[in-house]
């Protein structure tokens, strides 16, 4: 089966930059105490919800929040589109696994896991696929499940071109938190809690974090 375009190209921009993306993202969380207390909030819910709680985050690059969310207790793995980020995150997280793979198709059965992060992982795809990819997430969640997803916020793509002198380009897509929460209430799930934070540093946009979760029967 052909894979779509913004598929190849994503696996691609990432193959690509994956060891620099990797070193400059390396200590992020040190100077992030939102993002800290977002992941640490979410291993608390899941935690919550089911003691021995399976997690998966989705687009997880070098496991640069698998490795933290590993660390507050979690069983969590990591996907990414990338073999090469699958790669540098399983040599700098060996406690955690690892697998390539796409949010269109998780390799989870129906209902397997209690939480779901896409940190930053749903801004490549186009927004009339974005559907599939709720679609998929509620799937593999358990009824009380929680998905976190994180982006920047805005209407207007940032494209990338030639980063690090490498010959790839990739859009990267800003979303609006009322669209995410439509999303994910048109798969099935409820929005909890919106989080919009200000830009800080060289951040172009207003930062948005949005948790969700599956209705128990």
């Amino acid at each position: 089966m052909t894979e779509p375009d913004f598929i190849v190209e994503t696996r691609a921009f990432y193959d690509a930059v994956a060891t620099e993306y990797t070193d400059l993202f390396r200590d992020h969380l040190g100077g992030a105490p939102v993002d800290r207390a977002m992941l640490a909030l979410f291993a608390d819910l899941v935690r919550t919800e089911r003691p021995d709680a399976r997690v998966a985050e989705v687009g997880c690059g070098p496991g640069r929040m698998t490795g933290p969310l590993h660390r507050l207790g979690l069983d969590v793995q990591g996907i990414d589109l990338s073999p090469r980020m699958v790669e540098l995150a399983g040599q700098a997280h060996p406690e955690v696994p690892f697998v390539v793979g796409s949010m269109f198709d998780l390799p989870f059965r129906d209902g397997e896991l209690t939480g779901v992060v896409a940190w930053y992982s749903i801004i490549h795809t186009p927004a009339e696929r974005l559907p599939e990819v709720f679609a998929e997430f509620a799937r593999v969640l358990a009824p009380g499940g929680h998905l976190m997803l994180a982006f920047q916020v805005g209407d207007v793509p940032s494209r990338q071109e030639r980063p690090f002198g490498y010959p790839v380009t990739l859009d990267f897509r800003r979303l609006r938190p009322e669209r995410v929460e439509e999303l994910a209430g048109e798969a099935g799930l409820a929005v909890t809690s919106r989080t919009v934070r200000e830009p800080e540093g060289e951040e172009p946009t207003p930062q948005a974090y949005v948790l969700a979760r599956k209705p128990k029967a």
